[in-house]
């Protein structure tokens, strides 16, 4: 890769006045314009080369925290079915994006990226004569040189420092562990069992602190977390872990998701429902004073967006706890349309268009299939679904059908999405299967969970 790829090379000094602001980068309109044209020229020769990290799922095309939710919660459940614990550690880094150092970072892009000649030179003025100063209202601090770190406010910051840590992938292989980055939250999991070993983990661990050391980054013990998720009723095992100062956890939270050592998500939803519950308190101040289409807008901001976060997860929970949050929905229902409480709730979501939670659940898991199956879905949700291959010639060859894995128990196996997602496609009816794009597939999906849930109304 040479300087061909960047027309019209400028002069870093361009791009001075880089002033911090509560932590995040403001840059000109015109930098961040050329940074945009640079990402996208990036971006294309890292996807043709397959060169980013495969678990990576932080600011990238096509990836969100859901899509990670999504496959690590797999690999979990499908080994809890299989009998074993698993054990999930959290690694949080200090300050990470503000202590990359520069020199490492042109070496990263030069050597693993291909980056060469003038576009090298590019990124090496980006770093040049850059400032900061810090404000506090009107009062400001002298500008000072900025030796390290990259903006997170802009466009290219985040990427340059996915590329960063990119051999850190390489250390968690060779010690045969499962992870998945988020930017820079990272988390690595493992099967557990009683008489297993854990020198892997450590010396897996023991090495990334060395190679986290060796390139200016921080581990924070003290914010690192470990859980231990066990099968069935068995109690976790004891395990004293080196690098874990806090000790094991009864939960974690993992990119908004609370997790507890049986995942069944009850804590998780009842942290969901106090907060909507708040906001929905707070929400009845303004309510006199906005309009209708203004009111509906802050609902699904702050009650919609709530229940919908990374629901595909709670797929196979207990109907208890489903059951809360659609008190949640209702309670919103009501409240967006002043209806009173003896009021029968399902004519009002029919005629919001709200399907219920249940069946919201099942419409996010199925548009990650269909993504999956159409090269708009992160690869390693992409392979964990397989079309069904009949043994002979079948009428069904040709209903396009998903083979569905074996599972040993419904709240275990049947709950991870190489599992549940073929079982909901399958029975989809064929005219929704086929449908030729992501917008018909969703129109056509929404028309017939409607027709599920309120043909009766």
């Amino acid at each position: 890769m040479d300087g061909r790829w960047m027309d019209g090379w400028m002069d870093g000094r361009w791009m001075d006045g880089w002033m911090v602001d509560g932590w995040i980068s403001k840059l000109p309109f015109l930098s961040k314009l050329l940074e945009r044209a640079v990402f996208n020229q990036i971006m294309s020769h890292l996807d043709d080369h397959g060169l980013m990290d495969p678990f990576q799922s932080g600011f990238r095309s096509l990836h969100s925290t859901e899509s990670a939710h999504l496959r690590v919660f797999n690999d979990i459940l499908l080994t809890l079915d299989s009998g074993s614990n698993v054990l999930l550690v959290l690694l949080d880094l200090s300050a990470a994006f503000d202590t990359v150092d520069h020199a490492i970072l042109l070496t990263r892009l030069n050597q693993l990226v291909g980056i060469q000649g003038t576009a090298l030179d590019w990124f090496r003025s980006y770093f040049c004569d850059r400032t900061f100063n810090v404000m506090m209202g009107s009062a400001a601090s002298p500008s000072a040189a900025l030796t390290c770190g990259v903006p997170q406010g802009s466009i290219l910051g985040p990427l340059l420092f996915n590329l960063y840590i990119l051999p850190l992938g390489d250390i968690f292989k060779k010690h045969h562990i499962d992870y998945h980055f988020y930017a820079d939250d990272c988390q690595l999991y493992a099967s557990v069992k009683p008489n297993d070993s854990l020198l892997p983990l450590v010396e897996c661990c023991n090495d990334v602190k060395s190679w986290l050391s060796e390139n200016f980054l921080l581990l924070n013990d003290a914010k690192t977390e470990a859980i231990i998720f066990s099968p069935g009723t068995s109690q976790s095992p004891q395990l004293t872990l080196p690098f874990i100062t806090s000790g094991l956890k009864n939960r974690v939270t993992n990119l908004g998701v609370v997790m507890d050592a049986k995942l069944k998500m009850d804590i998780h939803v009842n942290q969901v429902v106090k907060t909507c519950y708040y906001h929905l308190r707070r929400l009845s101040k303004v309510k006199p004073i906005l309009k209708r289409h203004h009111l509906h807008s802050v609902v699904h901001a702050f009650i919609t967006s709530r229940l919908d976060y990374s629901n595909s997860v709670l797929y196979g929970i207990s109907s208890s706890t489903l059951a809360r949050l659609q008190l949640v929905q209702n309670a919103a229902a009501r409240f967006l349309t002043g209806t009173r409480q003896r009021e029968h709730i399902t004519p009002v979501l029919a005629n919001l268009h709200w399907l219920p939670i249940h069946l919201r659940i099942e419409f996010k898991i199925l548009v990650f299939v269909f993504k999956s199956l159409n090269n708009l879905a992160p690869g390693y949700l992409s392979e964990l679904i397989h079309p069904y291959v009949p043994t002979r010639s079948l009428r069904s060859a040709d209903q396009h059908l998903l083979h569905v894995p074996s599972s040993r128990c419904k709240s275990r196996g049947e709950r991870a999405f190489s599992v549940c997602a073929p079982k909901l496609w399958n029975h989809l009816p064929l005219p929704i299967r086929l449908s030729s794009s992501l917008s018909l597939f969703k129109s056509r999906l929404k028309t017939h969970f409607y027709s599920l849930a309120f043909n009766s109304v």
